[in-house]
């Protein structure tokens, strides 16, 4: 099949695909499919060739491509279809406007920023329902997880960034990098709808002054800034800007989904493997067990919740092919109580090993009062510092917004550092524990902190000491928006995903990166599941 009979047929399985999603948020199906106008609900043990948990990323690699292989396929997501509008015509609320869309069954918003000028008024009282945006915590440390059909691709920036490839070598260096780098990272930006702002837009628009602004401060420090791609579509954020188009990321949505412009995996492969005809997507679902029968086909045991997140049924299913794509967090802790719980006895040992935030920091710069950042600011970012070359101090800063309509002088950065510690999960008294330190954080602080005191010290500038708390915190290091590993590749699994002591068990997703890319990972995600279903489905699913 040549290259554009592959992208038209896609195109017209996209239109399919979202032609179903549109009919199931209509009706109120929490089935989703070419079938979902039927009026059939499934049974209480479901059988399927193979399921897929999770909706995001590498699980949505897996299902379209085990869609097209003709192999009949259901998706388990334990969030919502976002594609019903709520009482203001809306389907996401705006970052500074949120409501009990926002949050995943929260009475309050947990946004990143806690305080401006010290005063509690970033975050909100909201009604408690399945929102898009859930933080899980643990001790010392908490993870952003979208929540809904499309997983982390509703709530992120969109930074399709692909690593350095000498670092990706180095932490995957079991993988054929000629192969990742000619063919499916490639492969994954091209199905995702990765593009790049036009250079002589951005340099003239007001919308993205304050990446200016930093980008001046960074070189002023002798530092290196590059543009970094994106899956929001640049074409329509110029019409929002011009006035044709209605505003999404030129009116503050981002953390709580995006209503125009963004390419996220409802629309890209989860549309297209709905439009195979052969993948089903159960939503309101969450998988809490997985065993085995005793032919070898897996077990799992997932509750049905509603909208108040009551369990209002219980379900088994039944597969031959099983593919974990929960996520670093979800997949891990399936696993992790499997073994310990006895379901699953003989997973490897590094299983729940490996897990780090991708170096994580978040912080912010108190700019002279020349240096105004601009009251309008696209929240897509589109650039970052990079001093990754830096081997005694590897950093990449993501030059962020922070868009309140008002001019407030501040540039917002989230920082990745090459921090090599890693944490291991375990399983104790019915919930996942992770054994992270506020001492392992302190590390990537360490690093950000050299950067950022180069730049303050250029410029004669200051830290922010009111975003993060009442305590005068400067950097936020207590969360990830990058969580990684825990089966981590060739070491929970074999080289591709097939995780050890099992046949036909998979993991697709972030928890097969050991705890660092370097660089925002959902590229690297998606192309590693790729290189997974070719060789699965040339290997393990032939007749």
């Amino acid at each position: 099949m040549t290259a554009n009979l592959m992208q038209r047929q896609l195109t017209r399985r996209q239109i399919l695909g979202m032609a179903a999603l549109q009919t199931a948020a209509a009706l109120g199906f929490t089935r989703i499919g070419l079938q979902s106008a039927q009026a059939v609900e499934p049974t209480l043990v479901e059988q399927a060739p193979a399921i897929v948990i999770g909706s995001g990323y590498g699980a949505s690699v897996a299902a379209l491509r085990l869609g097209q292989a003709g192999i009949r396929t259901l998706v388990l997501e334990m969030g919502r279809l976002w594609n019903t509008p709520g009482t203001d015509g809306k389907i996401f609320c705006s970052t500074t406007a949120p409501d009990e869309r926002s949050m995943w069954f929260r009475t309050r918003t947990e946004a990143p920023l806690a305080t401006f000028l010290w005063l509690d008024v970033v975050n909100r009282d909201i009604g408690s329902s399945p929102g898009v945006l859930d933080r899980v915590h643990f001790d010392h440390m908490s993870v952003y997880v979208g929540r809904g059909v499309g997983g982390g691709s509703l709530v992120n920036g969109g930074m399709a960034v692909t690593p350095l490839r000498s670092y990706f070598a180095e932490q995957f260096p079991t993988v054929d990098t000629d192969e990742m780098y000619s063919t499916y990272f490639p492969r994954a930006r091209s199905m995702l709808g990765v593009n790049t702002v036009d250079p002589a837009w951005f340099e003239s628009t007001e919308w993205y002054r304050f990446a200016r602004v930093s980008r001046k401060h960074a070189e002023k420090a002798g530092l290196r800034t590059t543009f970094v791609p994106n899956v929001y579509d640049f074409g329509y954020m110029q019409r929002e800007a011009a006035g044709t188009a209605t505003k999404s990321a030129l009116a503050g949505e981002v953390i709580y989904g995006n209503n125009q412009g963004k390419r996220s995996l409802d629309k890209t492969y989860l549309a297209a493997a709905l439009g195979t005809g052969n993948v089903t997507v159960h939503t309101l679902e969450r998988v809490r067990e997985i065993s085995r029968a005793a032919d070898g086909t897996y077990v799992l045991t997932a509750d049905r919740i509603d909208t108040t997140g009551k369990v209002v049924e219980t379900r088994q299913y039944g597969c031959t092919y099983l593919f974990l794509g929960g996520g670093s967090v979800g997949t891990t802790e399936l696993l992790v109580r499997a073994r310990e719980t006895g379901t699953l006895p003989d997973l490897d040992a590094s299983v729940g090993t490996g897990w780090g935030t991708n170096g994580n920091v978040m912080l912010g710069r108190a700019n002279h009062l020349w240096d105004t950042v601009g009251a309008n600011q696209s929240t897509m970012p589109v650039m970052g510092i990079d001093d990754w070359a830096n081997t005694a101090n590897p950093v990449f800063a993501e030059i962020a917004p922070l868009p309140t309509g008002l001019e407030h002088w501040v540039s917002l950065y989230l920082a990745i550092t090459k921090n090599p510690e890693r944490a291991t999960f375990t399983y104790s008294g019915g919930s996942l524990k992770l054994g992270w330190s506020a001492a392992q954080s302190a590390v990537s602080v360490s690093m950000a902190k050299k950067l950022f005191d180069r730049i303050n010290a250029a410029n004669s500038t200051i830290y922010r000491y009111d975003l993060f708390g009442s305590s005068n915190k400067i950097f936020a290091d207590d969360f990830t928006y990058h969580p990684l590993g825990g089966c981590v590749l060739g070491k929970a699994t074999d080289g591709y995903g097939r995780v050890k002591g099992y046949r036909k068990l998979y993991v697709t997703d972030g928890s097969l990166v050991p705890g660092s890319i370097g660089v925002n990972p959902f590229v690297t995600i998606t192309a590693l599941a790729e290189r997974t279903m070719a060789r699965v489905l040339a290997e393990d699913t032939a007749p």
